[in-house]
């Protein structure tokens, strides 16, 4: 479900439905689709998160592929958790936990209009016994789990270290980092820092005495994820509306270094109980975390929990002095695409202060796929020539024994026919001549990941297509040629780097330009499923029955009657008709792939390419056909459809590719103590 589906066809549906039902449904579907062989792949494919090394970081020893965590409340079953850590996220919180089953008091509310979520009940939960039965079987994906421990709210600090003690023991054989969520305003700074001690104590001893048994040799109940070396890490969750007045006398009489690191909380507790998660909480946390950056210095780890919901608030609230935020409220609002959204805009951010590398040589790597891409236009373009003017080649003539007179006088139609076969793939192969060279040369060029997966799997789909000419026993000599002389080109080219992140800048706001760009984004990847489609279909029929109804009756003949012409002939135009379907499937899975993963605001070379790449296709499919007048409505209804969907998106895509997105700005005093120090 990334952003194209999400916010033009899947939200509008589910913002129909009540909030617990939508929850349910589409945490159920995509949990469902991760556990079907092969699920977890087509959701990483389509949504594509490239991990960079420069994202990578490291929370108290834990190691972090990305700065971007999902909370617990979200998915508090944990039913999509395989599902969404395909997405982007380098942990995962699990929580809030209470010793007892807390049950909500009421439906859960969404208000669209302000982006926010109403939870009844902010303890609400399924208990300890009922998350560590869920927390003993396989989580299906491997990141770490943050796991919140959290006392319900009206004890007293006794009642509370008891509550800790107890979740602490259950649950630190599961948790990479335990939060310890148990401050409550209604307690004085004395009796809080008594009661942090005491827990802090009490883990220590718990991790004592887990590394004297595994040093004895003697098992934990459970595989415990610690190691007499590594503590298990303790982080101290902040309250949106815990009080400034207690939080800095509290900070002031903390130890160093006694705690591994601090969570803003992602909710505003009202009085009664409920819990608010929104966009409004934004600036609640970027008050907390000033103040704990202020408090901490540059070293301690932030982590950030409320009111990101488009890039640019992550980023606000790194520049204030987060290390890491976690996603809520936003992922429903914005979309599955977000963590991947925000990754970009870190990664770009961090690159702004280190010198671009040098473009690897033309030689070496990127310039044979622009060679490889000029050799298929002119390739094409010789093609089309042909196809329209003499049709059949020398060594055609010699494969049936009879020239094009003969087949002309035995039935008028069969050259049209054959031009028109020939023609759509000398039109495909200039498409994909375009696209390989625009790929090539803004793609793989800067190193970029997506460009050369796109040409990677694109080119091992075409040149594989070699085979299916074979289909019925026709060489084509011509053809054999160009792949070798090709082929060559296209495995020189995979030389290039792909693993850069981009510096072409990064959408950072979900605006009115972002949701329009989803429509243009959805007709583009529609479009190239559509060809992918069409092309397998072609590539099956041209190996098989070679024949559409449509066209015998075009031809005003039957394959037997063909047959009678000349024996081979249906052999020829099967290889005709087979080559243009690996053709266009080839041409599909560029172009799919650079819509799905390549579509960026301000990429305006991607957005020429689609346009210039779409173009020698459509007119060779539409001009060949009004030419020979093979004009059958229900024959041409794919290219109908097609043409739209690729006119539409270009429409709709231009003012966001066109556009050069917003640079951040950041005031001197958020400099000064970023959070970006800490990855």
């Amino acid at each position: 479900m990334p952003d194209w589906s999400y916010q033009t066809i899947f939200r509008p549906l589910l913002f129909q439905l009540p909030s617990v039902l939508a929850r349910d449904f589409t945490l159920k579907a995509m949990g469902g689709l991760s556990r079907l062989p092969g699920g977890s792949l087509l959701i990483k494919t389509l949504g594509h998160s490239e991990s960079f090394p420069i994202l990578a970081s490291e929370l108290a020893g834990i190691r972090l592929r990305y700065p971007v965590g999902l909370s617990g409340t979200l998915d508090p079953t944990g039913a999509a958790h395989r599902a969404m850590a395909q997405f982007g996220f380098g942990f995962i919180e699990i929580g809030p936990v209470t010793v007892n089953e807390v049950k909500a008091a009421g439906p859960i509310l969404r208000e669209a209009e302000q982006e926010l979520i109403v939870y009844p009940d902010a303890q609400a939960n399924a208990g300890l016994d009922n998350t560590v039965r869920r927390l003993q079987r396989k989580p299906g994906h491997d990141l770490p789990l943050m796991l919140r421990a959290r006392s319900v709210r009206g004890r007293s600090p006794q009642e509370a270290l008891q509550e800790q003690r107890i979740l602490i023991e259950r649950l630190a054989p599961y948790a990479a980092a335990l939060y310890i969520d148990c401050l409550d305003e209604a307690w004085s700074v004395e009796e809080t820092l008594a009661l942090l001690d005491a827990v802090r104590e009490h883990a220590g001893r718990l991790q004592r005495g887990a590394a004297t048994k595994l040093r004895s040799g003697e098992r934990p109940a459970a595989a415990l994820q610690v190691s007499p070396a590594a503590p298990l890490p303790l982080l101290l969750y902040v309250p949106l509306r815990y009080p400034e007045e207690k939080l800095l006398p509290l900070l002031a009489a903390m130890s160093a270094g006694s705690w591994c690191g601090f969570v803003v909380g992602e909710a505003v507790e009202t009085d009664e109980g409920a819990a608010l998660v929104g966009a409004s909480g934004k600036p609640a946390c970027l008050d907390k975390v000033r103040l704990l950056r202020g408090q901490l210095g540059p070293q301690v780890p932030v982590v950030a929990a409320a009111g990101v919901h488009e890039p640019l608030d992550a980023l606000d609230l790194l520049h204030a002095g987060a290390s890491y935020v976690q996603l809520h409220s936003g992922l429903v609002y914005a979309g599955p695409g977000l963590p991947k959204r925000i990754n970009e805009a870190i990664a770009e951010q961090k690159l702004g202060s280190v010198p671009e590398p040098a473009d690897p040589s033309f030689w070496h790597s990127w310039g044979w796929m622009c060679l490889l891409g000029i050799g298929m236009m002119i390739g094409g373009l010789l093609a089309w020539i042909i196809a329209a003017t003499t049709v059949v080649l020398p060594y055609d003539i010699q494969y049936l024994g009879m020239g094009p007179s003969s087949i002309a006088q035995a039935n008028a139609l069969v050259l049209g026919f054959m031009s028109h076969d020939r023609v759509t793939l000398a039109g495909t192969m200039i498409s994909i001549g375009i696209l390989y060279f625009q790929l090539g040369r803004y793609g793989m060029r800067k190193g970029q990941h997506w460009a050369k997966t796109a040409l990677l799997t694109s080119g091992l789909v075409g040149f594989s297509s070699f085979f299916l000419y074979l289909g019925y026993g026709y060489f084509d000599p011509l053809h054999a040629a160009a792949a070798a002389v090709l082929l060559p080109m296209f495995i020189l080219s995979m030389r290039s780097p792909g693993d850069l992140p981009s510096r072409e800048g990064t959408n950072l706001h979900n605006d009115r330009l972002w949701r329009r760009a989803q429509w243009g984004q959805l007709m583009m990847v529609v479009l190239g499923f559509a060809l992918a489609i069409g092309g397998i279909v072609i590539s099956i029929v041209g190996i098989t029955r070679v024949f559409v109804p449509e066209d015998l009756a075009y031809l005003c003949a039957t394959p037997a009657m063909l047959s009678e012409i000349n024996e081979r002939l249906i052999p020829l135009i099967a290889h005709d008709r087979a080559g243009f379907g690996g053709a266009l499937f080839s041409n599909a899975v560029a172009l799919l792939a650079s819509a799905l993963w390549g579509i960026q605001q301000g990429r305006r070379w991607l957005w020429w390419t689609f346009l210039l790449g779409g173009f020698p296709g459509f007119l060779a499919g539409f001009s060949v056909h009004w030419e020979i007048q093979y004009t059958n409505f229900w024959h041409l209804l794919p290219a109908y459809f097609a043409a739209m969907l690729y006119v539409t998106g270009l429409v709709l895509l231009y003012p966001y590719m066109m556009s050069r997105p917003a640079a951040v700005r950041r005031s001197d005093a958020d400099a000064s103590h970023t959070g970006y120090a800490n990855f």
